[in-house]
């Protein structure tokens, strides 16, 4: 069998005369002198790295948890036959554990003026921007056993977005929603709703829905039927303070929040009232505002991808005056905060009536499974003791709640898997009631 490249190469360096082993100069240069030359010829052979051309394509956005590919197109403007091992540098956080080695690196034969594609696939571990660090590539001559090498800065950002997991939900809400809307033969008056049309009287309705007018007219009960107000101000606020970053099982509070948010933007959009989005600590971190209803969506999607807690206390007198410029008429406020007592005591409880005063306020927040499961342990010194403490934190979490209800505000806790259900459904329950 023929032997090629580098193994024929080492055949012919074995096959040297005496000189090989002469321990002398002679012996040495006899044995090196031909290895340098061949690896002198295999470097010169070598494509250029330099002038190589290189542009990207691709995905821009990706929802966690998904994939997103990204294509780097290299050009070989030289006339040597690029052979090439390539490496396509990503923050460590753009792929699964222990994938990035196979996902990050190509190999690359582009003949002399054309170009060839490497396609990287992404998989993000975490929200917000991912932004390509650099293209190492390594061009070798025809024998392997020389190679060029330089880096190239090739500038792309791929957008983390949240993953909406929640939207599971939505056609369940939107679903009673048609319900409240008159749509079907469910119809439901509360205070506060508008009068939408006149029908026939059926057994079970309210009588006091009878048009005693419409009836006089003719010769059948005539009924009214009502629909919820529409074109209502909805501001949805997200704490993204210190107690935010608190996780609960893999993610912390603050997804789960903007999750909630999300579903409620999404069945309050197809109900036709105005959704804006706050995000603040100590400054407004994001704020969307005045988008129309197909555009609501992708905007507060946008919004909420780079957002990331803030290690510092909330200044809830800020996040008042903030929220109160952003909705200067009555609106429904939800705030999707923690019911932590010592936040809410002193910095959220002494402002609440400015928001109350003018709004309805409605406060959502995450609450932990893992201390429920604890405060049913029993069978050790260890549990009892973890039971007890997990029955002060409920005790203590319900009493803040309780406080915040003689306000007048809505409640909602539950925990991540449970929250926007929860918060969508209280908000068609102040609907159905009329207090939009």
């Amino acid at each position: 069998m023929a032997l090629t490249g580098r193994a024929a190469l080492l055949a012919a360096l074995g096959s040297l005369p005496v000189g090989i082993w002469d321990p002398g100069w002679s012996g040495i240069l006899a044995v090196n002198a031909p290895l340098a030359v061949a690896c002198a010829c295999d470097y010169a052979l070598a494509a250029p790295v330099r002038r190589l051309g290189l542009t990207r394509s691709g995905d821009t956005s990706v929802p966690l948890g998904e994939s997103a590919d990204v294509t780097l197109t290299v050009t070989n403007p030289s006339r040597r036959l690029l052979r090439a091992r390539l490496r396509d540098a990503w923050p460590p956080s753009s792929w699964q554990p222990g994938t990035e080695t196979s996902a990050s690196r190509h190999r690359l034969t582009v003949p002399p003026g054309e170009r060839r594609r490497a396609t990287t696939r992404l998989r993000p571990t975490r929200r917000g921007d991912r932004q390509a660090d650099r293209v190492t590539i390594r061009s070798y001559g025809p024998l392997g056993l020389f190679a060029r090498q330089g880096t190239h800065k090739v500038p792309w950002t791929v957008r983390v977005l949240p993953p909406f997991t929640s939207r599971k939900h939505l056609p369940s809400k939107l679903a009673r929603l048609r319900e409240l809307d008159g749509r079907t033969s469910v119809l439901i008056r509360g205070e506060g709703t508008e009068f939408d049309s006149l029908r026939e009287y059926v057994p079970g309705d309210d009588t006091r829905s009878i048009d005693w007018r419409a009836t006089a007219r003719q010769s059948t009960v005539a009924v009214r039927t009502w629909r919820p107000e529409r074109d209502r101000h909805i501001l949805l606020v997200l704490d993204t303070g210190r107690t935010s970053a608190g996780r609960v099982g893999d993610a912390p509070r603050l997804d789960a929040s903007m999750d909630a948010a999300l579903l409620l933007a999404a069945l309050a959009s197809r109900a036709g009232d105005r959704v804006d989005l706050l995000a603040y600590d100590r400054r407004v971190r994001a704020l969307v505002q005045g988008r129309s209803t197909g555009d609501v969506l992708p905007s507060l999607v946008d919004a909420m991808a780079t957002l990331e807690p803030e290690l510092v206390e909330t200044d809830a007198r800020g996040l008042t005056a903030t929220a109160l410029r952003t909705a200067p008429r009555r609106s429904l406020i939800v705030l999707l905060t923690s019911l932590d007592a010592a936040p809410v005591e002193e910095g959220l409880l002494p402002v609440l009536p400015q928001l109350t005063q003018r709004h309805t306020v409605l406060v959502a927040s995450v609450a932990d499974p893992l201390v429920t499961q604890m405060a049913a342990s029993r069978g050790n010194v260890d549990a009892v003791y973890e039971a007890a403490a997990a029955a002060q934190a409920q005790t203590e979490r319900h009493r803040t709640a309780e406080q915040l209800r003689r306000h007048g505000v809505t409640v909602v806790d539950a925990t991540p898997d449970d929250l926007a259900p929860a918060l969508a459904d209280a908000y068609l329950a102040l609907k159905t009631a009329g207090r939009l």
